[in-house]
């Protein structure tokens, strides 16, 4: 027996020891009926301010903004800042950030302010978890052939992502977009702009040091010993807060496995700390969380009419409004923003939209592997990623190092994040007998990116003599999520090179959708966020 296969087996004790005793903690005796308003009073008892009354937004604003992660944070900030009064319209709540309360949940053991309006999440450990129904902060929607994980919260998905902050190379930039967008004008202007707004950098040196860390010097040894160079990443979480946790002077957070579901003490330098509230500090934007748009039009004389839910976090319905703007900013996020325009286009709300709307849809080559350690020692879970690889041999690709969402002790795997240049691409249709919209996503195309990334995990693995097998458990290569949405409003087909939408004057996109489907090979977060700059200083100057 070699020393691999004779690892197997710990490796399997390792992650089932690990996962296998999980009793979730909403798994209570009452049927779910009873237990569910126990879990909202706890819920309103630990965070009460997403309990607070929420005020109406205006009828009618200037600019409408719908959503608040990334694109959508960049145009409320703009707008304001050129004198336009905008209202920005979230259909999550504010969470607030403190040093000590547990504010969001931890994806080990989530309840229900973990996810949005659901009851059951089987994450990348492929342990099934159960909880209340409550707006959380994660939405997990479920297509054909992939389920979709998106922000659900002001702050957008800047709230639940991994906080890596990348910009693609030139060569694969200017495959995906085709010449669209000057990569050299971002990579001059737009690029640095939004890592100085954000503080972006790589982990210093000390944090990459402390023991939460050593899997990701783990990770950095095993790739150097397989041939490969480890890029740093830069991050957007305030290391000074993590410095924090490691003393004790803050309640542990991004040191002990917490990002997916939030960080209740700020460890993220999420976008309610930077453009959102620099926005509303100028008193020409305001946010409002629990509001959700339905649907969007367009009036005769050239006015946008907006259709909102206003929700309370549990749910309930507490009122229906329509709103008009002359200027309307699409910043849903991929699905929502692609779910709006194409229900739009095919009611004739917006009837002049194009053929586009609704195409070049893809996942941004999303894979989730892990692989064993190569010795015996305590690995700890802090999340920040510290660093990166790329691979050309086959389809092209990066691996990303990454911590074990769900597990926050010690399993001996070593897990990445890779993306994959994937050329596929779906179409987002309408049902028009539920008014739904949805797509199907082409599980060849899923078993073809996550080979591909497997490959590569497992030469590293074998040159770097990891001991577990951690793939014939099936953990790695879970084939069936993204958490990098992108298209179906794609520059320069359903809108021009700068987001105004064809066919509707005064629409825009500002968001992921505009994306051709990747970002090729990197994080999507730092080409949205420049995109946005780079189109609303367009927009602005122009005029419209």
């Amino acid at each position: 027996m070699d020393r691999r296969a004779l690892f197997k087996a710990v490796g399997a004790a390792a992650l089932i020891g690990a996962v296998g005793s999980v009793v979730p903690r909403a798994e209570v005796a009452l049927p779910r009926a009873a237990a569910e308003p126990l879990w909202h009073e706890l819920f309103a008892q630990w965070v009460p301010e997403i309990f607070a009354p929420v005020p109406a937004p205006p009828e009618h604003t200037e600019a409408i903004v719908i959503g608040s992660g990334f694109g959508a944070a960049v145009s409320a900030l703009r707008l304001a800042e050129a004198g336009v009064a905008t209202t920005v319209l979230e259909r999550g709540s504010r969470w607030p950030n403190d040093p000590w309360r547990e504010i969001f949940t931890g994806d080990d053991l989530p309840d229900g302010r973990g996810f949005w309006h659901s009851t059951s999440f089987t994450g990348v450990t492929k342990v099934p978890m159960r909880f209340a129904d409550f707006g959380g902060v994660l939405d997990c929607t479920r297509f054909q052939g992939i389920d979709v994980w998106r922000g659900a919260a002001v702050g957008g998905g800047s709230v639940v992502f991994s906080g890596a902050m990348i910009a693609p190379e030139r060569r694969f930039f200017d495959h995906v977009f085709g010449g669209v967008v000057d990569f050299g004008e971002l990579d001059r202007v737009y690029y640095p702009r939004v890592r100085g707004k954000l503080r972006l950098d790589p982990m210093p040196g000390d944090i990459y040091h402390s023991a939460p860390f050593t899997h990701s010097r783990a990770w950095d040894d095993q790739v150097r010993r397989a041939g490969y160079r480890p890029v740093p990443n830069d991050s957007i979480f305030t290391w000074d807060v993590l410095r924090g946790e490691l003393s004790g002077a803050v309640r542990a957070s991004a040191i002990a496995g917490r990002s997916n579901l939030g960080n209740s003490n700020g460890a993220k330098f999420d976008l309610n700390q930077n453009y959102l509230k620099e926005a509303e500090a100028t008193g020409r934007a305001k946010v409002y969380p629990g509001h959700r748009v339905d649907t969007i039009a367009q009036e005769a004389g050239g006015r946008f009419v907006v259709t909102v839910t206003q929700l309370h976090p549990t749910g309930a319905v507490r009122g229906k409004r329509t709103l008009t703007c002359d200027k309307l900013f699409l910043g849903a996020g991929s699905v929502g923003t692609s779910e709006l325009l194409v229900r739009a286009r095919e009611t004739g709300a917006l009837p002049e939209l194009n053929e586009h709307v609704g195409d070049g849809w893809g996942t941004n080559g999303d894979v989730v592997l892990a692989r064993g350690a190569s010795s015996v020692a305590g690995n700890g879970q802090g999340v920040p990623s510290a660093s990166r690889i790329f691979d050309d041999t086959g389809m092209a690709l990066s691996l990303e190092n990454w911590y074990i969402p769900g597990i926050p002790f010690e399993t001996g795997a070593l897990a990445s994040l890779a993306m994959v240049l994937d050329p596929t691409r779906a179409r987002f249709g309408y049902d028009p007998a539920s008014g739904g919209v949805g797509l199907s996503w082409p599980r060849r195309a899923q078993d073809e990116v996550s080979a591909a990334a497997r490959e590569v995990d497992r030469r590293i693995a074998d040159r770097a003599g990891a001991m577990a097998e951690y793939s014939a458990l099936g953990y790695d290569a879970n084939a069936l999520f993204t958490a990098h949405p992108l298209g179906g409003a794609v520059l320069g087909r359903a809108t021009d090179a700068y987001g105004r939408v064809h066919g509707h004057r005064g629409l825009y996109v500002m968001d992921g959708a505009a994306i051709p489907g990747s970002t090729g090979t990197v994080n999507p977060s730092l080409t949205i966020t420049a995109l946005a700059e780079r189109n609303i200083e367009a927009i602005i100057r122009a005029g419209h």
